[in-house]
């Protein structure tokens, strides 16, 4: 097969794959591919797209594959949206910081380091899947375990866990961050940082949360941390 085929097949199906396409899935669906020549090929369409000057390039998040749009055009993308997308609050920032470095961690150990209660926090954060119930924690009364979900990786735009930056980091890039008022998990803002995704729109139809305290304290209205997915 013709490499200009092979391109062209790991073009489309980056492109029509609703989440991102993990690299063995990619190659397994090329003919005569290998998971090395398909990473082969995808550094190879992105260097196309940067060559032809392209609104959009191919990310690896979530550990997989994904097209997304370049961060310069983030404030383009999000007007084309039919309703302004909400962002997270400070409060389910923190709570998804400690599940993040702590994880698997218990709501009475993400309790004891925000000084609150998590419950309602945690409830929205598994609504909206950045979160998930990773077991139990094999102690008296056996409390849930929480751990970041796919979902979180592709909405900050990190291939694995391990791509988080380190607590030090996290206190070098805190005072920049403040300074331009984003409070991010990251001390990156994934809507004006991130790339926006490529092939449709993302899920920011759903509106938050009406149980009480879940609403005010999930979403604020001024903030979005989003890096949106297929």
């Amino acid at each position: 097969m013709e490499r200009s085929e092979q391109l062209s097949i790991a073009e489309a199906l980056i492109l029509a794959s609703p989440e991102p396409i993990p690299l063995q899935r990619l190659a397994s669906l090329i003919p005569s591919c290998k998971p090395a020549a398909a990473r082969a090929l995808v550094d190879e369409l992105n260097a196309e797209y940067a060559q032809r000057g392209r609104a959009f390039e191919i990310w690896e998040v979530a550990g997989g594959f994904q097209l997304r749009t370049l961060p310069a055009y983030a404030s383009y993308v999000r007007a084309s949206q039919p309703e302004r997308p909400l962002r997270l609050s400070q409060a389910a920032l923190e709570t998804l910081s400690v599940i993040a470095y702590r994880q698997p961690v218990t709501r009475a150990e993400i309790e004891y380091v925000r000084g609150v209660d998590a419950d309602a926090v945690l409830r929205s954060l598994l609504e909206r899947h950045l979160v998930r119930i990773a077991g139990h924690r094999e102690v008296p009364g056996r409390p849930l375990l929480y751990a970041t979900s796919r979902r979180f990786l592709e909405v900050f735009g990190l291939a694995r866990i391990e791509d988080l930056p380190t607590l030090r980091e996290l206190a070098e890039l805190a005072p920049e961050a403040s300074a331009e008022g984003h409070p991010t998990l990251s001390g990156v803002d994934p809507v004006s940082d991130a790339p926006e995704p490529a092939g449709r729109a993302a899920d920011d139809d759903a509106e938050p949360l009406d149980d009480g305290e879940a609403g005010d304290e999930f979403f604020d209205d001024d903030e979005d941390p989003r890096g949106e997915s297929h």
